[in-house]
């Protein structure tokens, strides 16, 4: 078999596969550059919503009435 035929081959099989992957059914798979910033942007809102909630007093208080409870129940 000679070297052209196997680019030939190779070319075809590339020309295929791209075909596929344009149009096949999988191509909605990922997510693209917009859909990142706006997945990261709304994680980062969300966790400093979270930080807020978590480091207020009234969180605070419970959570530390809540521990208190537990160890003066266990001993």
């Amino acid at each position: 078999m000679s070297a052209g035929r196997v680019r030939g081959g190779r070319s075809r099989w590339l020309r295929a596969r791209w075909a596929l992957l344009v149009s096949g059914p999988h191509r909605d798979r990922g997510m693209s550059t917009a859909e990142y910033a706006v997945g990261t942007i709304a994680a980062c809102a969300f966790a400093a919503l979270l930080f807020k909630v978590v480091t207020s007093s009234d969180v605070q208080q419970m959570v530390t009435a809540l521990i208190n409870r537990a160890l003066t129940t266990a001993g």
